[in-house]
């Protein structure tokens, strides 16, 4: 019988990688001098004017990797049309991430929800782990005026993501919980001296020795405790034991840098309810334009940095913007480095933080 219902019809398939757009949508304001250098510093945050890609050799170590780059959406020039040529958009600077991160480093990206899945396998494939999807709600008044509800055929679209993520971390190619049992199997203790070792009843077993989905990163002062008594009950001719180095048994501290810091601000969820950048915030032009399309919150900003560092860690913002993580960075002590290849928004960005 025939079926009445139209089909969509494909009659060539699109590439899968689509080259990006080379023109991005117009600007508010396009200064005519070039800003008159190339890099600023403040405290301990540099900016500079450039490519990130060849300025990430040169950045200290990041504890902390906050992107905002392209979304799909012809946001500036050199951005994709769509999401499907995102992957390939950052594939090279993943790469350069996961080269320079440590076990220490959480990445947050930010993108829309069609953004980041269509980059998500790229970053699983290059050793991150995602760790949970935080929702930016601008709320209703961010469309209001701006939509035809009649016309658009979907809901009104009002979030953006900031996505989480941290390193797979490994002790030679082994993954940690792995690593941990294999240890203490090479000692030749009883699975439950495990327990002794750590005072507890049952977690040290349970949870720092299993492998499956209950397995738990063993706290900086546990992890000590399993180590010293590894040493000095396990056979002699295996020695050192859980060792990073092969020489050296681990301890609190150096077990501490084996996962990311993160601290949870009380009440706060993964659902970000907060407006869009405007008033006294938002960087303008003198004739009162925004300069930026997508300038994001400084106070989600300092969230991400606060939770995921501590002073005196180093922050990487590979595309600058207007730099709003590099601010929240010197207004909470932190080291950054952050990058923007448009003149135009490094020179606000600059007067930003030389006045913030």
């Amino acid at each position: 019988m025939h079926d009445p219902r139209p089909r969509s019809v494909s009659h060539q398939k699109p590439p899968r990688n689509p080259a990006p757009s080379t023109v991005g949508r117009s600007k508010a304001v396009t200064l005519k001098e070039r800003p008159a250098a190339p890099r600023f510093e403040r405290g301990q945050v540099t900016l500079e004017l450039g490519d990130s890609l060849q300025l990430y050799p040169t950045w200290g170590v990041p504890s902390v990797i906050i992107s905002d780059g392209a979304y799909g959406i012809l946001g500036f020039d050199g951005d994709t049309s769509d999401h499907l040529g995102l992957a390939r958009w950052y594939q090279s600077h993943v790469r350069a991430w996961s080269q320079a991160a440590t076990a220490a480093t959480t990445l947050w990206f930010w993108n829309s929800e069609i953004g980041w899945a269509a980059v998500h396998p790229l970053l699983e494939a290059e050793g991150w782990r995602y760790v949970g999807c935080n929702v930016w709600n601008k709320g209703s008044a961010h469309i209001a005026g701006n939509v035809s509800t009649q016309t658009i055929r979907r809901f009104p679209v009002v979030t953006e993501v900031c996505v989480q993520y941290v390193r797979a971390a490994e002790v030679d190619g082994t993954p940690l919980k792995v690593w941990l049992r294999q240890e203490w199997k090479r000692t030749g203790l009883k699975l439950s001296q495990a327990n002794i070792a750590c005072g507890v009843k049952d977690a040290a077993v349970r949870k720092y020795l299993d492998q499956g989905h209950l397995w738990y990163f063993p706290p900086p002062v546990a992890m000590e405790k399993l180590s010293r008594y590894a040493n000095r009950h396990g056979r002699p001719d295996g020695r050192p034991y859980f060792s990073l180095d092969g020489q050296t048994p681990v301890t609190a501290q150096v077990w501490k840098r084996m996962r990311a810091h993160f601290r949870c601000p009380h009440g706060v969820t993964n659902v970000w309810d907060r407006a869009p950048v405007r008033d006294e915030e938002r960087v303008k032009t003198p004739s009162g334009r925004a300069v930026h399309l997508n300038q994001k919150p400084l106070d989600l900003m300092e969230r991400l940095i606060a939770s995921s560092s501590e002073p005196g860690d180093t922050i990487w913002e590979p595309f600058g913007g207007l730099f709003t993580a590099a601010l929240a960075a010197l207004r909470l002590g932190r080291r950054a480095h952050a990058a923007e290849l448009d003149p135009t928004y490094f020179e606000y960005g600059r007067r930003r933080l030389a006045g913030g």
